[in-house]
């Protein structure tokens, strides 16, 4: 087998083994599943390494999967994603060195047209994999790369399709992975900053919690910030969402009048109205509770709607 035969062979594993991993976990993959990778011809394969642009062995040039780190408190990060005007995702060189090898191994992937993965760390540990990925363009002056996302279904022997429609489509598809990256990194953060379960219920089956807003997206302030959220299960967050519960100010789950009053069994019972003057739970640290003028703000819309 030939250098580029093993190339695109070990590209087209790697992306199978992504595609097994976060059909059984979901959207976000552990970094030591990562970094254990996956078996090729006898030889271990990971997917991740100390630094962001990384080539495991088995590959003869080219990097396989590019990295961006989460964000912790406190401690600055390295390399931050961004967007261009263009629409594609803005990937930071290795140092400042133009010709240094990782800087050298990505720009050739650009020219060959190699697909890549690319790890998004939405809190540590945790990263959310995208693939395929393709180097679109270098800018020595800014030091960075030009990234665009397509669909796993456009690889064809590892090869991309080319054209006015393909790249049309890749930037649409780079626009909506970023905003999902995000909403990823919000529900991740808020989840954890709950340990993993509501804020009304205490339940803790993560498959069944979501990263409410307080408010909205489309609020001025409705940021993906953690004292902008709330960790509730699916029935709470419903509930929320149409203001058929709000939390007061002062932390207290108040009901609307007419689900009160309302008879209609015991999951009316025990899943609403039984929370009816509750406190709920919110994180220990300061810098992680709901903002409570926010919280004031959305208490006035479910009392509008009620």
């Amino acid at each position: 087998m030939n250098a580029s035969d093993t190339d695109s062979r070990v590209r087209l594993a790697a992306f199978e083994f992504l595609a097994k991993e976060t059909a059984r976990r979901g959207e976000v993959v552990p970094r030591g599943i990562l970094a254990e990778g996956f078996q090729f011809g006898g030889t271990r394969v990971p997917l991740v390494g100390p630094q962001g642009i990384f080539k495991p062995a088995v590959l003869p040039e080219m990097p396989l999967t590019i990295t961006t780190v989460p964000e912790v408190r406190g401690r600055p990060r390295p390399y931050a994603d961004s967007m261009g005007s263009d629409g594609l995702l803005r990937y930071a060189y290795r140092g400042t060195d133009p010709l240094h090898r990782d800087n050298v191994g990505l720009r050739t992937a650009m020219q060959r047209r190699a697909p890549l993965a690319y790890l998004f760390g939405v809190v540590p540990g945790e990263y959310m994999p995208v693939w395929p990925v393709y180097i679109e363009g270098d800018d020595p002056a800014r030091l960075e790369f030009s990234v665009a996302v397509d669909e796993p279904g456009a690889i064809v022997g590892a090869q991309p399709q080319v054209g006015a429609v393909a790249e049309a489509r890749r930037v649409y598809l780079t626009v909506l992975t970023r905003r999902r990256l995000h909403q990823q990194t919000f529900r991740q953060r808020v989840l954890r900053a709950y340990q993993e379960r509501c804020a009304v219920c205490r339940l803790r089956r993560r498959e069944l919690l979501d990263a409410a807003h307080i408010l909205p997206d489309i609020h001025p302030l409705g940021e993906p910030v953690v004292p902008n959220g709330l960790a509730l299960c699916s029935l709470h967050h419903a509930a929320f969402d149409r203001h058929v519960l709000g939390i007061r100010p002062d932390l207290v789950v108040e009901l609307r009048l007419d689900i009160l009053r309302e008879i209609d069994g015991p999951l009316l019972v025990h899943g609403l109205q039984g929370f009816q003057g509750r406190v709920i739970e919110i994180p220990r640290e300061a810098h992680l509770q709901p903002n409570p003028a926010w919280l004031a703000e959305r208490y006035h819309t479910f009392q509008r709607a009620g």
